[in-house]
């Protein structure tokens, strides 16, 4: 299956959000400097907790301060998030490609968020020290993706690197 063919799909990130919660968005943005973001994300996430585009603000508001428990948690709620709106199952080892099929052209592009997703999930479980975890979804990735459109497998490549010089 080739996760590059979305053509034509609508992105998360051309999903329409209320006013108020994309004001918050923006607010947050303007404070990330000043250190008073995060209030305003955490509201957003209130008000839209299934909004790709917040959890993706709020991911990387995490990722980039650093905290990456948080940034996991985040990650986690896109994949339920996805997983829901694609009827798959959320438990990545269940993932097979006739889940990955199923919702056919029109799924694309949300399929691809939920394994970029994963991705990010699998590199923040490494970065936390929790290697095993994080190299079996990779190893899941490389299995659903053959023609290797999400590079997991380089990442898996430099895990196996930084092991070997270990």
């Amino acid at each position: 299956m080739d996760l590059m063919d979305f053509e034509g799909e609508n992105l998360y990130f051309e999903e329409s959000l209320p006013a108020e919660v994309e004001d918050l968005i923006q607010t947050a943005g303007g404070l990330y400097g000043e250190g008073g973001a995060e209030q305003p994300l955490l509201e957003a996430l209130r008000q839209a907790p299934e909004s790709l585009n917040v959890l993706v603000a709020a991911y990387r508001f995490y990722y980039y301060q650093h905290r990456l428990e948080d940034a996991l948690r985040i990650a986690g709620q896109a994949l339920a998030v996805t997983a829901r709106r694609l009827d798959i199952p959320l438990a990545w080892a269940l993932l097979s490609e006739a889940h990955l099929s199923q919702g056919g052209p029109a799924a694309m592009a949300l399929l691809r968020f939920h394994l970029l997703s994963l991705k990010a999930e699998a590199y923040l479980l490494l970065r936390l020290g929790r290697q095993e975890e994080g190299k079996a979804i990779l190893e899941k990735l490389v299995a659903l993706d053959s023609n290797n459109r999400l590079g997991a497998q380089q990442l898996l490549e430099v895990v196996g690197v930084v092991e070997a010089e270990a």
